[in-house]
This record gives C-alpha cells, sequence and structure tokens, in this order.
C-alpha cells in the first residue's frame, strides 16, 4: 500500500505544473486507529504564499462546524520535494511560503463519526463527508479537482457522484462547489443500478449504494421499494432533474456503528440509520426526504445559499421552503407509493399541525425568523444552554405545516395542489437553476392562484405568525382534529430526573403551561406536589390523574437551594391528533384520494 502511494505521487507530479489544478490523494494506513494520510498538491498557485484551510461549514448543513479539529501533522513541499514553510493563521488556516507555483501539502486526518456532516476512517471503510476531509486552496476554487483512493482491499466498491475516469480508483470534478457537494463512501457497498427514461427521452441511472448487512433478495427487494420512492417523487414536477453525468446515487449505511443522519446533494444523498437493515418501510423516510431535495433545495436553490460559503455559518431565510415542504412531501410521496399507511401519514401530518399550533414559536415567530435560527441550531455546538423551546420551532416541522395548509386550501379553493405550487417552483427557478427569493416563492403562488390570495397568505402565515384553521382544511378532506388527551388535567409536556431531594427539572419549561405560569423552570427540583413527594414521574402522573381541568394544586421546589412554595393551575395538553371521520362525503372522499393518493 505504501509503495502504490509512493508510485501514485510520482504520477502525479508528472502533470504539468502550469495551469491551476488541484490533485487529492487519500490513503489510510493507519485505518485501524481511524487515521488517513491525505495529500493535497496545488497547481498554477500565484503570489509568495498559499493560503490551505479546512471548511467550517458543509452543504445541507447551516451551522459553523470545527472540521479542523481533527487535522494534524500538516507539512509542505515544493515539486522537488524540498520542504516549505507552513504558518498557522488560525486553527484550521495553514499560510504555506516559499513556493513556486507548486506546493504538495500532506497532513494527517482523524475521523470516528460516520454520518451525513463528519467523516470516519475505519478498518471497516471509508465515510467521507468532503468538507470534514480535504483541505482546500484559497484563491483556486474554481480550479478542476482530480482525487485518487488507495483502497486496501480489492473487493470494495467506491460509491460517490464524483465524476469517474479510466481507472476506477479515480474522480474528478469541475471546482471545489461540487468535490465538496459530492461524499464519498469506501468499502464492502452492496450496489444496485436501475436505468429510467427522463421525459426529454434521455437515459438516467439511479444507484444503491448499500452499506449494510442483508440477505442479497431482502436488498433486492428494498431496492424495488426505493424505485417507488422515485417514480412518486418524479409525479410530483412530472420529471426528473438533469443529474450531471447521467447518474444519481442513494449512498446508505444501514448498520449499528452509524449515526443517524440524511444529507442531500446535488446528485446524491449521504443516508445513515444506526440500526440492523431488515428491508423495512420504516427505512424509507429518509430516502423520501433526501431524493426529493434533488429538486428542492439543489435545483430550486434560495439565492441565499448560492454560492454556499464553507467559511462561515450560511444563513437563509427560506429553509421553512427548502427544508419544510421537503418534510411534508417526504411523508406524502411514501404515501402515494404505497409505502405508509393512511393512518401513518395522518401521524406524520398531526406533528406538523403541533409544530405550528402549540409550540411558542410557532405561535409567535414567523417561518422566516425559525429559518433563520437553523445558524445555531443545526448540529451547532456550544455548552450554555439555550430557551430555544420557547422561541423556535423546526423550520422542517413549521415549513412542512406551511405545505399541508397550502395543499388542503389550493384543493378544496382552487382546484389545484400544493404540487402545481412546486411545479411552477421547479419550471421558474429549477430547471433554469436560478435562486429564489421570498417573493419569488409568492409569485409562484399567485400563478397559481391569484395575487390577491397570495399576498394575503404571505402576510398572515410567512410575514406574520398568524393561527391556521386546520379543523376547517381537514373536515374538506374528511378528518377531524380533536385533543389527543380530551378532558384530561395537566402538567403540559415536561421531563423530570430523579434526585434524592426530589423531581428535577431537566429541560426548560414551556411558556403558557402550568409549571411555566407557577414559576418553576429547568433545574428546579419539585419536593412535594399536591401534598406528596413523587419520586418519579410516575408519582406526578399518579397524583395529576386524581384531578380535572382547572384544579389548584399546591406545590414546593428548591430553586439553587431555596425552598419556594406555589400553587399550580392544571390545564387541558393542547397536543392534537387528526382522525378521519366517519360518514365521509363522496366530494371529502375525492379530495382526499387525490391528495394521498395523487390520482
Amino acid at each position: 500500500m505504501r509503495n502504490f502511494s509512493f508510485g501514485l505521487l510520482a504520477c502525479l507530479f508528472s502533470f504539468s505544473a502550469t495551469s491551476q489544478h488541484i490533485r487529492y490523494q487519500f490513503a489510510a494506513p493507519n485505518a485501524v486507529h481511524h487515521e488517513a494520510e491525505i495529500t493535497v498538491i496545488a497547481d498554477g498557485l500565484t503570489g509568495s504564499s498559499a493560503i490551505f484551510r479546512m471548511s467550517r461549514s458543509s452543504p445541507g448543513r447551516y451551522a459553523k462546524h470545527e472540521f479542523g479539529k481533527n487535522v494534524y501533522n500538516v507539512a509542505a513541499y515544493d515539486a522537488a520535494g524540498k520542504p516549505l514553510k507552513v504558518n498557522k493563521d488560525d486553527a484550521d488556516v495553514y499560510r504555506v511560503t516559499g513556493h513556486k507555483g507548486t506546493v504538495k501539502l500532506t497532513y494527517t486526518l482523524y475521523g470516528n463519526y460516520a454520518d451525513g456532516t463528519y467523516a470516519s476512517i475505519d478498518i471497516s471503510g471509508f465515510h467521507l463527508n468532503m468538507p470534514a476531509s480535504f483541505m482546500w486552496v484559497k484563491g483556486l476554487e474554481n480550479a478542476p479537482i482530480t482525487i485518487q483512493f488507495s483502497v486496501p482491499v480489492a473487493s470494495w466498491k467506491i460509491a460517490t457522484q464524483l465524476k469517474p475516469t479510466a481507472d476506477p480508483r479515480t474522480f474528478t470534478a469541475p471546482n471545489l462547489q461540487y468535490f465538496m457537494d459530492a461524499p464519498t463512501k469506501v468499502g464492502n457497498l452492496h450496489i444496485r443500478e436501475w436505468t429510467v427514461t427522463n421525459t426529454d427521452n434521455k437515459p438516467l441511472k439511479f444507484r444503491l449504494a448499500l452499506d449494510a448487512e442483508g440477505r442479497e433478495a431482502l436488498i433486492d427487494s428494498f431496492t424495488e421499494k426505493v424505485k417507488r420512492i422515485v417514480i412518486a417523487a418524479k409525479n410530483v414536477f412530472g420529471e426528473y432533474a438533469a443529474y450531471d453525468y447521467g447518474t444519481y446515487t442513494f449512498i446508505a449505511s444501514i448498520n449499528p456503528s452509524v449515526y443517524g443522519d440524511g444529507m442531500e446533494h446535488r446528485n446524491s444523498t449521504m443516508i445513515t440509520i444506526p440500526t440492523d437493515f431488515d428491508g423495512s418501510d420504516d427505512l424509507l423516510g429518509v430516502f423520501a426526504h433526501e431524493f426529493f431535495h434533488s429538486w428542492n433545495v439543489e435545483r430550486i436553490r434560495p439565492k441565499s445559499l448560492e454560492p454556499f460559503n464553507f467559511e462561515k455559518s450560511n444563513m437563509s431565510e427560506a429553509l421553512w421552503v427548502a427544508e419544510g415542504f421537503t418534510q411534508y412531501y417526504g411523508s406524502l410521496i411514501q404515501a402515494r407509493a404505497g409505502l405508509l399507511s393512511d393512518s401513518g401519514f395522518v401521524d406524520d401530518l398531526s406533528r406538523l399541525v403541533n409544530a405550528k399550533t402549540n409550540t411558542p414559536a410557532g405561535q409567535l415567530y414567523n417561518p422566516i425568523e425559525n429559518s433563520q435560527r437553523a445558524v445555531f441550531v443545526d448540529a451547532g455546538v456550544s455548552i450554555d444552554r439555550t430557551n430555544y423551546l420557547n422561541m423556535f420551532t423546526s423550520y422542517y416541522s413549521y415549513g412542512g405545516a406551511i405545505a399541508l395548509a397550502l395543499d388542503l386550501e389550493l384543493r378544496a379553493r382552487f382546484n389545484k395542489s400544493q404540487d402545481d405550487v412546486m411545479k411552477e417552483l421547479w419550471k421558474k427557478h429549477g430547471k433554469t437553476e436560478i435562486p429564489y427569493t421570498i417573493p419569488d416563492v409568492q409569485s409562484a403562488l399567485a400563478t397559481v392562484t391569484n395575487t390577491a390570495y397570495a399576498n394575503i397568505f404571505f402576510k398572515k402565515y410567512v410575514y406574520g405568525h398568524d393561527a391556521i384553521d386546520y379543523k376547517k382544511l381537514f373536515a374538506a378532506a374528511g378528518y377531524s382534529i380533536s385533543p389527543a388527551n380530551a378532558g384530561k388535567a395537566s402538567l403540559g409536556r415536561i421531563s423530570f430526573d430523579s434526585t434524592e431531594n426530589g423531581l428535577a427539572i431537566s429541560k426548560n419549561t414551556i411558556r403558557n403551561t402550568p409549571l411555566y405560569n407557577a414559576g418553576l423552570d429547568v433545574d428546579d427540583i419539585i419536593i412535594e406536589l399536591d401534598g406528596k413527594r413523587p419520586k418519579g414521574t410516575g408519582d406526578v402522573n399518579d397524583i395529576i390523574s386524581n384531578h380535572k381541568i382547572g384544579d389548584k394544586i399546591a406545590a414546593t421546589y428548591l430553586h439553587r437551594k431555596n425552598e419556594i412554595k406555589t400553587t399550580i393551575t392544571l390545564t387541558e395538553d393542547p397536543w392534537i391528533k387528526i382522525e378521519k371521520t366517519p360518514g365521509s362525503t363522496e366530494k371529502q372522499q375525492a379530495l382526499s384520494k387525490q391528495w394521498m393518493k395523487g390520482h
């Protein structure tokens, strides 16, 4: 393996250094300890110094990440192999001086976290998110890229959206943006391929590259389900995207050694599900969501994310569209593909409705504000506490709730649907790849309906945070909304930790819930409730079950060792459930069928 690497480096240096070009070589001789050795050769450099750096953000993520923490043993050489001086300008930025147009930089990468954002180097395979793995060169962002992998096991396969070459270990990318958007999996992969014909009569190849243990027949069966997802998603837009190099790849790891994630990319997705592979329909939600992204966010793209900046967080006001609409369709296309029951689909919708209706941020903040907070909540790392439970609702759920409301209202009032809105966005901004703004989304809705309706809808629910009448919307499809725990007294949705002194509140109490209104918050310890000393959550439930809505009960709690007495007024849990209404009319049944089945 080492002999191969040295030979490769000699070969790489044989290229002309007169034009700008980035060449990577990846090897992992110490994979047993999760280390890789990476070489970056930059040709065509100008100026007195070259800046190499690790990214601080990653496509599909919006917060900053410290990828540079896993890089060490950095060294640099000129084209003749002479050492060059390396200055560390910042924690993840390296300045190389004394070069004559070419720099060979080497470093060790540690990776032991397989998901959609980070990297894993292991004797079982390599799992690479590019921003977490590869340094890049400032000023050479538009230079073409070549990468070659040293593959230690002959039977291992490489799955990536990078462009293949005659050498099965070597791939190319036209520039940094594409390279960083091209996750790569190297290992013992099960490959399944199939071809479809797009509406322009051009063939497209789909690939499932599966890192899982399972019988070949089970993998075949699962592949057939993924095919159904692919078709159902295509039917929303009426055509597939024109995937670069004519190929789309599902890179999927379904095994206990990975961490749960799904990350969309232009012509691929990196899916990680930490469970044993059983081929069940329950695994398909992330496939549906991420594949829908190949239209919505990869091509129907917010202007605020274009181009993606790898040096900072990437804030967007439009994630309620990019992620939220995709969240809604992830469930919908599963239902239309016959892979999610009507009741399962409705259960998913109840979570969207609750996110808008029964969370403080859904009630008090608009979807734009919640989208802009992604730079702090999207796997961003901090150790201090936040008040997210009271000022943030996921833009996935919030945007999904808006898409749901639009879909039902468009069907009931205009004989149109959210599919028509997506088609309009695809026509104006996806096929053309002209990034959109929020007014562009409003314009698409106006085209499907009319300007007056679009203006009112956006004023109320996008720029504002008005309540949405979901009861009326669902009634048109023959469904009812009611409290999930009707008539039962509640303290609100709260979690406790048992301590020797009593029950400690483990998370922030939520605005306008009984504990919040009584003055209790995180870390307060309830030592007495209604004259009893609860030792666990079961004790609390038993106490509350003996009361009715509106009852006032005495409580004593410790706040930073100070004993405080208060009175708690019990309320009904506002969380809702959605159920099919018995005896629905033919009109309701027709709307429901067209909505859920797509026909």
